[in-house]
């Protein structure tokens, strides 16, 4: 079942709060043209991500957004919906990443998250680490970027927690 969201609230969040094999889902968030066109032009200037005029004889029919557009926007509906504001440590990195399908002005993009993992750290048993499968989808529900992460995450009353 999808969740529109987890039972504690985003500030008072920790390891334990993020139960093996829940399913939730935040957005929309809709992409902008000229959003597209000035990270394309500061991050990643081909010319189907800043031309309008030439990406609409291109491979594409139009200008489309970077994947690490589309990475950024997902990472903001981590941040504003999903990842502890007080017990998060970072994260260790991604995996399998994938650009799925092209993300195009006026789409409208959510985000499905899925713990597929949670352990607390035998070698520092303040934290846990959390695995997530994200999956980015637009307004026809098509998954336009999946990919795997993890999150360090202190546990609730560890030593040295803050608030």
């Amino acid at each position: 079942m999808i969740q529109t969201d987890l039972p504690v609230a985003i500030d008072d969040r920790h390891f334990e709060d993020y139960p093996l094999g829940a399913v939730l889902r935040y957005g929309p968030v809709v992409v902008d043209e000229s959003a597209i066109i000035d990270f394309g032009r500061q991050f990643d200037p081909q010319p189907f991500h800043v031309d309008p005029r030439g990406a609409a004889s291109g491979p594409f029919g139009g200008v489309i957004a970077s994947g690490w557009h589309t990475c950024s926007l997902m990472m903001r509906l981590l941040v504003d919906h999903f990842l502890p504001r007080r017990a998060g440590l970072g994260s260790p990195g991604i995996d399998a990443l994938r650009w799925l399908a092209p993300v195009r002005p006026g789409d409208e993009l959510s985000l499905r998250i899925t713990v597929v993992e949670a352990r607390r750290s035998q070698s520092k048993p303040d934290r846990g680490l959390v695995h997530t499968f994200n999956e980015v989808l637009n307004q026809r529900d098509e998954v336009v970027m999946s990919l795997k992460a993890m999150t360090l995450i202190r546990c609730r009353g560890a030593a040295g927690a803050r608030g």
